[in-house]
């Protein structure tokens, strides 16, 4: 019997999901979503509308912080999969509803405390793997990471182990975003969330130890396909946690493509504690959080969508042996801003992250990826999803020894 499906979250990557499962609506049995803003919601489902889908969506109001709620309402409309693509602040809160009315769980970030700033390594033992045992009693299928950086990129390490290496020595995944969307100053989703990443440690894997810098401080050029010559720095990221367990002895590194402008304001905003989650209070004796400031003052990503132009170019450069001979791959995908605005209503950024959990979820509900356990990406067949991606509009291609191909 197809499972019916409930999307948590009312952004611009949800606005994505929604989307694609609609476009896939055959695959599954009644979709829903839910936001703490209704009236987010149900402008989503006016969206798909509008694009002449006669699928009809059902809109939700929803406290995602509330297990009890999450659980109630996955009883009520018997949801047999959730799409989590809420704030990473309610990770922990939407499992345990799922784990408590028995639904296939499926994110697209590493859970935040509000409360902490980069916690210490590795950031999926402090709260996802805590819950390994619990899912698994539960009988469901629980995957993390399903989006792009996280999720795609660790497909693309696994099908580099699969069907390229014998031993991998090195994984660097780079993420570059050459579009550009016309304001002085915008992040491409949540401020609050995007900030935080880079206001802490930077973590990477290499030689088998987690090795510390700061922000900006070690970056390379990189001449990619499409968008060429292009500058990225040494970032923390969800996905080197979770790799760095999967191959212990090659060296797991996140490359992030800034521009100056970017950095010279992100620099003058912490420089004057404007990025701090710490609350302040005002001479008038107002209790303000600045970083809730800065987020309230800034574009809303989803309005960025209609001008953005330009491409990205996401991929793991993969470095191992075979047969004890040397090699390197680098796996990719180019997206267009343009495009996916006219597909779906959202810029690239969000397309790109919100494809790969349907992709995923499409993969639960035929069967393959409904493995009754927690699953990080990597642990589950690449080849399968990637191939499905392909056909959702996220193509992967690979340069490797005979050239620059698609998978």
């Amino acid at each position: 019997m197809p499972k019916n499906v409930l999307i948590i979250g009312a952004g611009g990557v949800a606005q994505v999901v929604a989307h694609k499962l609609a476009q896939n609506a055959r695959e599954f049995g009644t979709l829903h979503i839910a936001s703490r803003t209704v009236s987010k919601a149900e402008q989503i489902a006016a969206s798909i509308r509008d694009k002449g889908h006669s699928v009809a969506f059902t809109a939700h109001p929803l406290d995602a912080m509330d297990s009890a709620a999450v659980a109630a309402l996955i009883r009520k409309i018997d949801a047999g999969i959730v799409i989590n693509v809420g704030s990473a602040f309610v990770n922990m809160t939407v499992l345990q509803g799922c784990i408590d009315a028995g639904a296939a769980y499926i994110d697209t970030a590493i859970h935040e405390d509000p409360q902490k700033v980069c916690e210490t390594p590795p950031w999926y033992g402090n709260y996802e793997w805590k819950r390994r045992e619990d899912v698994a009693k539960a009988g469901i299928t629980a995957i993390l990471g399903a989006g792009f950086d996280p999720g795609v990129v660790n497909a693309y390490a696994r099908l580099a182990e699969d069907e390229y290496f014998d031993k991998i020595d090195s994984i660097d995944i780079v993420d570059i975003n050459a579009g550009s969307h016309g304001r002085y100053f915008a992040t491409n989703f949540d401020p609050e969330i995007n900030f935080r990443e880079f206001t802490g440690t930077v973590y990477s894997w290499q030689n088998g130890a987690w090795q510390e810098n700061r922000m900006f401080e070690v970056g390379r050029e990189w001449d990619l396909p499409v968008v060429g010559k292009q500058t990225a720095y040494l970032s923390g990221h969800d996905e080197v946690h979770s790799l760095s367990a999967r191959y212990k002895d090659a060296d797991v590194r996140f490359w992030m493509g800034f521009g100056d402008h970017y950095i010279n304001v992100f620099t003058v905003l912490q420089n004057l504690g404007l990025l701090s989650e710490q609350p302040v209070k005002t001479a008038e004796g107002l209790e303000v959080v600045p970083l809730k400031v800065v987020k309230a003052v800034l574009p809303d990503p989803a309005s960025l969508a209609p001008d953005y132009q330009g491409k990205t170019c996401i991929g793991d450069l993969v470095k191992g042996t075979r047969d004890g001979k040397p090699g390197e791959v680098f796996i990719y995908n180019v997206a267009d801003h343009k495009e996916a605005y006219q597909e779906v209503g959202s810029q690239g950024i969000s397309y790109t992250a919100g494809v790969p959990p349907v992709a995923a979820a499409i993969l639960i509900a035929r069967g393959p990826w409904d493995v009754r356990k927690m699953a990080n990406v990597e642990d589950l067949p690449a080849r399968p999803f990637l191939e499905l991606l392909g056909e959702l509009g996220l193509p992967t291609r690979v340069i490797d020894a005979t050239g620059d191909h698609p998978l």
